[in-house]
């Protein structure tokens, strides 16, 4: 199955340094009108994901979370969590405070991708 979530070496190393702080964590990614499409990083529970929302998949078994009108749109992508330099729009999420914002990067599924995703877990 092809995983539909990935994280690079440099927003582990701040996942590692907030799961010392905070302990588990959760992402969410919005589409709202504060925090842009930034996923946001709470502590495990900091943030209820509305019914029909997405998870995605797990980084270091925690939850990504995708709003659900968001993710039809980018349904067909796989999203790859980073972290920049900088805080961004939003400032809700635990590495505010590092100076840091997680970004997303995209990338279209091939056709062949496509046929064998990995599936979604909806909120009920």
């Amino acid at each position: 199955m092809i995983r539909r979530l990935s994280v690079t070496e440099k927003a582990l190393d701040t996942i590692f340094e907030l799961e010392k702080k905070y302990g588990e964590l959760m992402f969410y990614q919005a589409g709202g009108c504060c925090e842009g499409t930034q996923p946001q990083c709470f502590e495990k529970g900091g943030y209820f994901p509305r019914m029909n929302d997405a998870m995605i998949g797990h980084i270091n078994e925690h939850e990504f979370w995708v709003d659900r009108d968001l993710f039809e749109y980018w349904k067909y992508s796989h999203f790859t969590l980073d972290i920049l330099e900088g805080i961004g729009p939003g400032g809700f999420s635990l590495e505010t405070p590092l100076g840091k914002t997680f970004k997303v990067h995209y990338k279209l599924f091939s056709k062949e991708e496509l046929e064998d995703l990995e599936p979604v877990i909806r909120n009920e």
